[in-house]
């Protein structure tokens, strides 16, 4: 399958080694509106390069495109696709409000076209053993999961946009939608309702960046999510200190937030934002496959029988007979994500029926939406 990603920020940079090296797929194109990172690819790649996405998708050797564009243009550019008669992976979150996911569910449906909502952790290898564990049936149903992640999330180098909460900025559209999604993917009972509390805790950063979070599903499950973004604990002291992608790192507590301190303005902010996380920067997430298995803080689900929880290669299962590890072999590519692609592959030429799809999505971003409502009238939102 020939894929043109648009936008080479963070993760359209990253996806671009992840398609290259993907047994299904070839790059077949870029956008990028920003003349240095498109610079810096032409350098590495003979792919053609546009400042925008008609530029891809006017292509008639691209068959899907992963949007990777921020978060206000993901409609937009789905439907533009979608008339195009292009395949879509659209990052999350899906869109700012459920009448935008409703376009784009019906853009995709119109002209025919598969459209998957991700990267998030639920396509974690270690999450997709979890599921199937559960699917077997030999621990019991799905009774509960705690989900806890504490990172320096908020101060990362971020454009303001980013810390406008009507934007999509914040945890709560950026982070949060990975517990949700993994949780969601793990329990297949309808979400039924939300009880949230979220913090403010820095005026400097004026969006959310922790909260607390439960779930209520209709089979009477349930589910915690906690969360900070305030670089102070690290949560991943907690996983034998192996970062979010699987590799290993070292106690740093503080040290994003120093660094950004010494930002002299927003602007220069912004433009750190690009050069460092962009396509080529020196903090552009490594396409190396990483030695341990990647995760999203600290997660343990309870059935009726046992505990899961991920660990640093697999997934422990504790049960009455004690503890024993689901090991998971160690594969090519980066894991989570290169199972994005999977699935779109799955969809498009062998028929399956993704479990990422939009209407998926759409659950993930309404829950988004009454975390936040919740949190403002500080009650419990019924879905």
């Amino acid at each position: 399958m020939r894929v043109g990603v648009v936008g080479l920020g963070m993760a359209g940079s990253l996806m671009v080694s992840v398609i290259a090296q993907h047994p299904c797929c070839t790059l077949a194109a870029v956008a990028e509106p920003y003349a240095r990172l498109r610079e810096r690819f032409v350098r590495d790649h003979a792919v053609p390069a546009s400042a925008d996405i008609v530029g891809v998708l006017e292509r008639d050797d691209v068959d899907a495109v992963y949007i990777a564009t921020p978060h206000q243009f993901h409609r937009e550019h789905t439907e533009l696709a979608a008339r195009h008669g292009k395949h879509v992976v659209v990052e999350k979150p899906m869109a700012l409000s459920l009448d935008d996911c409703d376009a784009m569910i019906d853009a995709a449906a119109r002209h025919r076209v598969t459209m998957i909502v991700g990267h998030t952790h639920s396509f974690d290898p270690a999450v997709r053993a979890m599921r199937g564990a559960i699917e077997s049936g030999e621990y019991g149903a799905f009774m509960m999961a705690a989900s806890w992640n504490y990172t320096d999330f908020l101060y990362r180098p971020r454009r303001p946009e980013e810390l406008d909460t009507s934007k999509g900025g914040g945890i709560l559209f950026n982070q949060i939608p990975h517990q949700i999604d993994t949780v969601r993917y793990l329990n297949r009972a309808r979400l039924r309702s939300v009880r949230a509390a979220t913090g403010r805790f820095d005026p400097a950063r004026p969006t959310e960046g922790a909260c607390a979070v439960f779930l209520d599903f209709a089979d009477g499950s349930c589910a915690t999510l906690n969360y900070s973004g305030y670089d102070r604990f690290d949560s991943d002291e907690l996983h034998g200190w192996v970062s979010e992608g699987g590799y290993p790192k070292r106690a740093a507590h503080g040290s994003t937030r120093r660094a950004w301190e010494g930002f002299a303005s927003a602007t220069a902010e912004a433009a750190a934002r690009s050069e460092r996380y962009g396509y080529g920067g020196p903090a552009a997430l490594s396409a190396q496959t990483p030695p341990h298995q990647p995760h999203f803080g600290v997660m343990v689900v309870s059935c009726e029988h046992a505990d899961l929880r991920q660990s640093v290669d697999g997934v422990s299962v504790y049960t009455r007979d004690g503890v024993r590890e689901i090991a998971l072999p160690k594969l090519g590519g980066r894991p989570g994500r290169s199972d994005v692609l999977d699935e779109l592959w799955l969809a498009v030429r062998g028929g399956v029926a993704p479990v990422h799809d939009g209407q998926f999505a759409r659950g993930t971003v309404e829950a988004s939406l009454a975390i936040l409502r919740s949190a403002r009238e500080r009650r419990e939102v019924m879905l």
